[in-house]
């Protein structure tokens, strides 16, 4: 089989003069060029172009894993990231997985098989990130989770304050009148997010000098509709002096007041229910919901720039905290 080699020898130039007439390059004379090209007509050679393709296809990709198939969050910001990503070089790779799931040993994985340039994560359990987080050398960004205190230097982090959102929110149906008030939220054991938002429930209750009985008044479940629903009814049979519930998550909360509903209570008449994100699906649904709102598009967008600039101009990790704003909504009554 003929090779460049071979004919960079026959026409006397050498191998990276023949390279640049076989990709067309200007910069040879006009009698290299015509020597070379009989050269090729008369072997009838075919560039190998495996390299090059290779070279090619390496494409420009950023991968982002997102925790939880119904989490409506992080589909907004999903869609802000792929908006602005459109507009780059660089194409988006996303992986969906389950909320338990382990995201960086997933991303080990994603590393291997697809060769990003940066990952992206929505949702994460530090407990992960400690103990493989290493493995992972190209730049990366925890989106909603804070991750200043794992202590990589390609881990940035952009997220809101769980722990004094929480709180907030706790303290708005304090305030309203609120005393005996339960929670539907994750496995505070596996779920760091739920571990910080029930946190910042606690802070509030001591701070306000009241008792808290997670085995009355805790409902754990899953972020999705359904199971907060299956875990709203639980509650209400452990506790029927409930006048109040924070749901750490606004599709636990719909899940939360449409179980309410099918047991015969008003909201928020009889109980109130106060969310956590602030999803566009709250502004709509009715009651219009109170909830914890989280800037979904400042999320995204400091999220993206700061993994461009770790990338492309190989900045240092920086770790942001995003301000929330409470809304009052529709669904917290007052006592």
């Amino acid at each position: 089989m003929v090779t460049i080699k071979d004919i960079a020898r026959e026409s006397g130039y050498s191998v990276s003069t023949v390279s640049r007439v076989l990709n067309h390059r200007r910069d040879v004379s006009p009698a290299a060029k015509k020597k070379i090209e009989e050269v090729v007509a008369q072997y009838n050679f075919v560039p190998n172009n495996n390299a090059k393709h290779l070279k090619q296809s390496i494409s420009k990709t950023i991968a982002i894993l997102v925790k939880g198939t119904s989490n409506m969050l992080f589909a907004d910001i999903v869609e802000e990231m792929q908006r602005m990503i459109e507009k780059t070089e660089y194409t988006a790779v996303i992986v969906y997985l389950d909320e338990l799931d382990n995201e960086v040993q997933q991303a080990i994985q994603i590393c291997w098989e697809r060769k990003p340039l940066g990952l992206l994560f929505l949702g994460g359990n530090p407990d992960y990130f400690k103990e493989e987080f290493n493995k992972i050398t190209i730049p990366s960004v925890l989106v909603t989770n804070q991750g200043a205190q794992l202590g990589f230097e390609n881990l940035a982090s952009v997220a809101t304050d769980d722990i004094a959102a929480a709180e907030c929110a706790i303290d708005y149906l304090i305030e309203n009148g609120h005393q005996e008030i339960g929670i539907v939220g994750g496995d505070i054991d596996k779920s760091h997010t739920s571990a910080q938002r029930y946190e910042g429930c606690i802070r509030s209750f001591k701070k306000h000098h009241l008792t808290y009985d997670p085995a009355s008044s805790y409902g754990r479940a899953r972020f999705s509709f359904e199971d907060s629903y299956r875990a709203m009814g639980e509650l209400l049979k452990k506790n029927q002096k409930l006048t109040a519930v924070f749901a750490m998550s606004d599709v636990m909360a719909i899940g939360a007041i449409r179980a309410l509903k099918d047991h015969g209570c008003d909201v928020p008449k009889d109980i109130s229910v106060i969310g956590f994100d602030g999803i566009t699906l709250a502004d709509y649904y009715n009651p219009k919901l109170a909830t914890i709102k989280q800037q979904y598009k400042l999320l995204a967008k400091r999220s993206m720039e700061i993994l461009m600039y770790q990338i492309e101009f190989k900045r240092a990790a920086v770790h942001e905290v995003i301000p929330f704003e409470l809304v009052a909504g529709e669904s917290v009554g007052r006592l």
